[in-house]
């Protein structure tokens, strides 16, 4: 088991080797790639790198079938670059960061429907009560001046 800082290190230093390589991959089935995140095991033999890909699903598949065959160039020129006894395996994961954007869109358009909703069944209701149930400065003035002359009167 490593340190969690030297883990992180090498994992931040695992997304900039992967992105940089990319670039080189002259595979035609590599679509608009970009390497969002990496994680590695503690024990810095297992690397898990999150991609995402700009276009549609076959172009998805297609960038996926590119990198899972340029995997063993990647892996030993991280390793290399890593400087480590073990080169990590890498094991690349579709990162669907628009997916979720979408939905908590989605999410959140539902949340303003509901708000106005809420919003035009108030429009033109009355609150139980006063209008004001707490009392004024005016009032409270006067019960001042009410304590004070009681007050007086016993004294």
């Amino acid at each position: 088991m490593s340190d969690p800082a030297k883990t992180r290190r090498h994992a931040e230093r695992v997304r900039e080797l992967v992105a940089s390589l990319v670039r080189e991959i002259k595979d035609p089935r590599l679509g608009m790639v970009t390497i969002t995140d990496a994680r590695i095991t503690g024990d810095l033999r297992e690397a898990t790198v999150y991609y995402t890909v700009l276009g549609d699903a076959n172009e998805q598949t297609g960038t996926k079938t590119a990198l899972e065959s340029a995997k063993g160039m990647l892996r030993s020129r991280v390793g290399h670059a890593l400087g480590l006894r073990h080169s990590p395996s890498l094991t690349f994961v579709l990162d669907n960061v628009l997916d979720h954007a979408k939905e908590i869109d989605d999410l959140l358009a539902e949340a303003r429907d509901r708000d106005a909703e809420v919003q035009r069944l108030a429009a033109g209701k009355q609150y139980a009560g006063d209008a004001d149930p707490y009392k004024s400065e005016d009032e409270d003035d006067e019960d001042d001046a009410e304590r004070v002359g009681a007050r007086e009167d016993l004294g």
